[in-house]
C-alpha cells in the first residue's frame, strides 16, 4: 500500500470549503492501492520552533538521535508516497499552522542533506499537493506567497512534482458553490489519476 498524508490546515473543520476539497481528493483515491493518514498540527499542539527547541533539536542531530520521537513527524513526511496540504489562503499565503508544520518536518538527515554538492531532499515521494480555496482571484500572481512557497519546498525536499487545486473568486459576490464543486471536481480526478 501507499501512503498519503493529509497535513489539514482548515481550522474551520466541517464548514471549512477547503475541507471540502480534501474530502473530495481522498474520495478520488483508489482505496486499494491509497492509505491515508491525518495529521492535524492545531491538534498536535505544534508549536514554532524556538531557542530552547532549536537547541534541542540541535543537540538530538549531533548525537545522532534521529530514532527519537522528536522527528517522527520528518519520518511520516519523508516516506508518504504523496503528501497533501489542505490549507485556505490567509494573508497572501496560508495559516501559520502550516508553516509550524514545516519548521518541525526540515530535519537534516531525514528530509534533506546538505553536502558538497549543496541540498539534496530526501523525500522520495511522488507528489506534493496543495488544496486551498481563496476569496478573490489571487493564484499566479505575486499576491499569493502560498503557492510559490510549497512549490519550492517540493523541489527542496525531493518531491517528483507540485499540483495546486484552488477554487477562487468565492467572496466575489457570486455563488461561491459551483466554484468550489468544480473544485472538488478537480480534487478528485486528481486523486484518481494517482
Amino acid at each position: 500500500m501507499k501512503e498519503v498524508l493529509l497535513v489539514d490546515c482548515c481550522v474551520r473543520r466541517e464548514e471549512s470549503r477547503t475541507a471540502r476539497l480534501a474530502r473530495a481528493f481522498v474520495k478520488g483515491l483508489d482505496e486499494a492501492q491509497y492509505t491515508v493518514s491525518v495529521i492535524r498540527p492545531d491538534e498536535e499542539r505544534m508549536r514554532p520552533l524556538t531557542r530552547e527547541s532549536l537547541r534541542e533539536r540541535d543537540r538530538l542531530l549531533a548525537e545522532g538521535a534521529l530514532g527519537r520521537p522528536r522527528f517522527d513527524y520528518a519520518k511520516q513526511f519523508a516516506g508518504a508516497d504523496v503528501v497533501v496540504f489542505a490549507a485556505p489562503f490567509w494573508d497572501m499565503s496560508f495559516p501559520a499552522l502550516l508553516k509550524i508544520y514545516v519548521e518541525n518536518i526540515s530535519v537534516e538527515g531525514i528530509t534533506f542533506r546538505t553536502g558538497e554538492d549543496g541540498r539534496k531532499g530526501l523525500c522520495g515521494g511522488r507528489m506534493l499537493v496543495l488544496l486551498t480555496t481563496r476569496g478573490g482571484y489571487y493564484g499566479g500572481t505575486d499576491m499569493d506567497q502560498g503557492d510559490s512557497y510549497l512549490h519550492a519546498l517540493q523541489k527542496f525536499f525531493g518531491f517528483g512534482r507540485f499540483e495546486c487545486v484552488a477554487a477562487e473568486g468565492l467572496d466575489t459576490g457570486a455563488d461561491p458553490e459551483p466554484l468550489v464543486a468544480a473544485a472538488e471536481e478537480r480534487a478528485r480526478a486528481l486523486a484518481a489519476s494517482l
